[in-house]
C-alpha cells in the first residue's frame, strides 16, 4: 500500500499541527480568549471534543494569567502532570509546582482517615500559605475534597483546572467545582486526563511568555 506522506521540516510540524486544527474547526465558535487553550487541548489529544466541552468560568484565563504572573504555584493530583508542565516558565513569575501523592505523611493520612491519597493530598495543599491553581487530571476525589474545603472556608483557589478522565464519579465532582464561585477551566464529561491538565497550565504559560513586554 502506498502512502502519501506530507514532506514538512521538524520544526514545522508543530505550526503544520495547528493549522490544521484551525481548518478542521471551521466556524466552531469559541470564547474569545480561550482558543489557543482549546487547540492546545485538541493538539495534545488529536479530540476535537474538547471544542465544546471546555467550560471557563468567567474571565478565568485573565484571572489565571495575573495569579501566574503574581507568583501563584501549581498543585497537581499526578507526577506525571507535574512532570509535564513548564516548571523554568513558571518560576519565571516566581511559582512552583507541587505533587504530594507520593509523600509519606499523604500517605498515611489516607489509611488513618480511610480516603484516598489524592483527598489527603489536597488537604496538605489547603495548608500551604500561598496562592494556588490546581491541575486536576486523574482524581475526581481530589475534585470532591476541593470543593469542601472551598465550602469549608479552607481554601480558596485561584484556579481549579478539573479535568479527571474515567467514569466513577468524574461527571459529578466537575460539576461540583463548576457550582463554586472559584475561577475554573472545566472539561465537562468523561474526558481529560494529566496530559490535558498538564497542557492547559502550559497554554496559560505560553499566554504569558507571549505578551511580555
Amino acid at each position: 500500500m502506498k502512502v502519501e506522506l506530507e514532506n514538512v521540516k521538524p520544526m514545522e510540524i508543530e505550526a503544520r499541527s495547528f493549522e490544521m486544527i484551525t481548518e478542521e474547526l471551521g466556524g466552531t465558535p469559541l470564547i474569545p480568549g480561550t482558543e489557543l487553550i482549546v487547540k492546545r487541548c485538541i493538539h495534545t489529544s488529536a479530540d476535537f471534543d474538547y471544542a465544546q466541552n471546555l467550560c471557563f468560568s468567567e474571565k478565568a484565563v485573565d484571572k489565571a494569567i495575573a495569579a501566574i504572573k503574581a507568583g501563584a504555584c501549581i498543585v497537581t493530583d499526578t507526577q506525571m502532570a507535574k512532570a509535564g508542565i513548564n516548571k523554568k516558565a513558571l518560576a519565571r513569575y516566581g511559582g512552583e509546582v507541587y505533587c504530594f501523592m507520593s509523600d509519606e505523611d499523604v500517605a498515611w493520612a489516607a489509611k488513618e482517615k480511610g480516603t484516598t491519597r489524592a483527598t489527603a493530598s489536597m488537604d496538605k495543599a489547603a495548608e500551604l500559605n500561598k496562592p494556588l491553581i490546581f491541575a486536576i487530571g486523574n482524581a475526581p476525589t481530589a475534585l470532591v475534597r476541593l470543593y469542601e474545603l472551598i465550602e469549608e472556608g479552607k481554601l480558596n483557589p485561584e484556579l481549579i483546572i478539573g479535568v479527571p478522565v474515567g467514569f466513577v464519579n468524574v461527571v459529578q465532582s466537575k460539576e461540583l467545582i463548576m457550582d463554586t464561585k472559584v475561577p475554573y477551566i472545566v472539561a465537562r464529561g468523561r474526558k481529560g486526563g494529566s496530559n490535558i491538565a498538564a497542557c492547559i497550565c502550559n497554554a496559560l504559560l505560553y499566554m504569558i511568555d507571549n505578551n511580555r513586554g
